[in-house]
């Protein structure tokens, strides 16, 4: 079957950077097979070079229901962990703003983590997902319970009259399942700590530091962690569930929050809370790419983005969902992982998101590309996302 596609704003063809535009097809081509596999409900993507973005477009329906409006480039998508990219560099811009330090204690931050054993986490540690905290791949050991579980539990037993809402230390009853720097263990509790330090150290909360200092800044105008009625309507809808939600905010029908809703509110969303498009991340790309600068716009310095974007695990094994990876590849909140299976250069650095999509940054080639393919189900599909990558830098002349 042949899916509609849609092509979007490009600034140069792909000639001009050095590119070989027939690979595009096979691009295309292999995100209609996937479609027609049913393994991606559609899928839209934006890539770079030399800070030019010569390759953008959408394939497939904006629907789970597979009719009406296509998905257009300007697709609004939630980016779900690429949230922990952001995040990393609001944290590098405090640490060159001198509000802390990559190696500060997070009980600095948060007392509570002023006690054994989670007195020897630092920031840099949560940060490379080796804090030593219970990962994210844990939910699959039969009856164990999460620091979500403990946090739930928690808000459903809450009294105001015992003060302020307490959810760190309720959730760390969970403990520590490894010591730090022991083991790679992907956490995005822990990304949620770092959300907490920012409100700390900033006095406002995560969400507001990252649009007003980060996405705004750069031009990111349709990365939010709350979408306007605005951008709901241009927003893919993947459920029926999401399809009840985005149509209230469309109509202003939302209902008033429970008090146990207000609570998780309380919760940085800093593991995977945003929202973005392809070009919007292109941009965050290509900042990181010209050493922190974006045009006019300065981010972070030429230092601090070498610091995060080279690797910095060495000999640290990886056990998350089934992986025996004795040295397992980490630069500062930027996935580094190297191997047989990739075509990109040694330097590159990236980050996944789950459901799924995906930021591949290549400093040797200066080529940019985020993607996202859409899952129609709970599994892990790596032909859309590992295979996809190798298509595209296939392309390099």
């Amino acid at each position: 079957m042949i899916h509609p596609y849609t092509p979007g704003q490009v600034d140069c063809a792909p000639e001009e950077v050095g590119y070989e535009a027939s690979r595009i097809e096979v691009l295309h081509a292999h995100f209609q097979k996937l479609m027609d596999e049913n393994k991606i409900q559609s899928a839209s993507y934006c890539v770079s070079r030399y800070g030019k973005t010569f390759m953008h477009g959408a394939i497939g329906p904006r629907s789970f229901r597979k009719n009406g409006e296509p998905l257009l480039p300007t697709t609004i998508h939630r980016v779900a962990s690429i949230t922990k990219a952001v995040v990393t560099v609001a944290i590098a811009k405090l640490v060159e703003d001198g509000r802390l330090r990559f190696d500060d204690p997070v009980g600095s931050f948060l007392p509570p983590f002023n006690v054994a054993p989670f007195n020897t986490i630092d920031v840099y540690s949560l940060l490379t997902h080796t804090s030593g905290l219970y990962p994210d791949c844990a939910s699959m050991v039969p009856y164990h319970k999460s620091y979500w579980n403990l946090i739930s539990d928690y808000f459903q037993g809450y009294d105001a009259a015992n003060g302020e809402p307490d959810w760190i230390t309720a959730s760390l009853g969970l403990g520590m399942n490894k010591q730090v720097g022991e083991e790679w263990q992907y956490c995005s509790y822990g990304f949620c700590l770092l959300g907490e330090i920012i409100h700390k150290v900033t006095g406002y909360t995560a969400a507001q530091y990252i649009e007003e200092q980060i996405t705004e800044p750069l031009g990111m105008q349709d990365t939010r962690f709350e979408l306007t009625p605005q951008q709901a309507k241009r927003s893919i809808i993947r459920n029926e569930r999401r399809e009840e939600q985005l149509n209230n905010l469309i109509e202003g029908r939302l209902p008033e929050p429970s008090s146990f809703e207000k609570l998780w509110d309380t919760v940085p969303p800093t593991g995977g809370g945003l929202h973005s498009t392809p070009s919007d991340l292109i941009r965050f790309a290509n900042m990181l790419l010209g050493m922190g600068k974006l045009g006019d716009c300065r981010m972070l310095g030429r230092k601090t983005v070498e610091k995060i974007t080279t690797r910095t695990l060495h000999g640290i094994p990886d056990y998350c969902w089934g992986s025996t990876n004795p040295d397992r590849s980490y630069g500062i909140g930027l996935d580094m992982r190297t191997g047989p299976g990739y075509l990109y250069s040694p330097s590159t650095y990236l980050h996944e998101g789950a459901g799924a999509c995906s930021m591949v940054i290549d400093p040797t080639e200066q080529l940019a590309a985020v993607w996202f393919v859409p899952f129609t189900d709970d599994e892990w599909h790596g032909d859309a996302l590992y295979n996809v990558t190798n298509i595209i830098w296939s392309g390099l002349n």
